[in-house]
């Protein structure tokens, strides 16, 4: 019966060591799955922040362009207009 004991303390041992080398492993990939999240968050948050910028720049654009459309399409009518007056008084 001594070598039944043994065999069962080896047994033991070997599940034990698995056990522990098996959540070594699992802890290991959890780090590498927590830095991959970051990597990937920042990435986003860089992509992200970059998107809303040129959305803003687009948008200063397009605003700027209108702007000068609105005020060139008033100065040319108050210009015709000035015109008008100016011909109506001669």
């Amino acid at each position: 019966m001594m070598l039944g004991g043994l065999g069962k303390l080896a047994a033991e041992g070997l599940a034990h060591r698995t056990e522990k080398a098996t959540e070594g492993a699992v802890h290991a990939v959890e780090e590498v799955v927590k830095d991959v999240v970051e990597h990937a968050k920042q990435a986003g948050e860089k992509a992200l922040a970059e998107a809303l910028k040129n959305a803003q720049e687009s948008g200063e654009k397009v605003v700027k362009e209108v702007t000068e459309r609105v005020t060139n399409t008033v100065t040319d009518a108050v210009t015709h207009a000035a015109e008008g007056l100016g011909k109506l008084g001669q």
